[in-house]
């Protein structure tokens, strides 16, 4: 396996995008790689919610899709983040329920770890209160 690469949003966008001449094609063959282990990525989650915010944002993916997508992407054989799993449920939180992704990592994160969470955000109070099934 190679060097992980530390892979920046811009690489992911024109990859899902396939909206750049130069850049998309070179994009797809890296995650090409990746997808079958021949090369080795690191997506830091900040890269994650950059992708996110300019997928829904800028090019108006829906919720679902962005998630969809994404998720996709983490799953790659070659993507090496050891918090791939947070990441991925916290993509389906974010896909299933109205919340902001980093709510939604925040969340995640703390119930993977058997953490408390400290926010003033009603959205990780809401999904506190599902978890407990106290929702209502």
């Amino acid at each position: 396996m190679t060097v992980p690469r530390v892979t920046d949003a811009n690489v992911i966008l024109r990859y899902l995008l396939a909206d750049h001449p130069e850049f998309s094609p070179q994009a797809a063959e890296f995650f090409e790689q990746v997808r079958r282990g021949e090369a080795t990525a690191f997506i830091p989650e900040g890269v994650l919610v950059e992708c996110v915010y300019v997928l829904m944002k800028f090019y108006a993916v829906p919720r679902p899709e962005v998630a969809e997508k994404l998720s996709q992407v983490i799953s790659y054989r070659g993507v090496v983040n050891p918090d791939r799993e947070i990441l991925l449920e916290a993509l389906a939180l974010f896909a299933r329920h109205a919340v902001d992704i980093v709510d939604a990592l925040v969340f995640v994160t703390a119930q993977h770890h058997g953490w408390a969470t400290f926010s003033f955000d009603k959205d990780i109070r809401k999904l506190e209160r599902e978890s407990d099934g106290s929702a209502g």
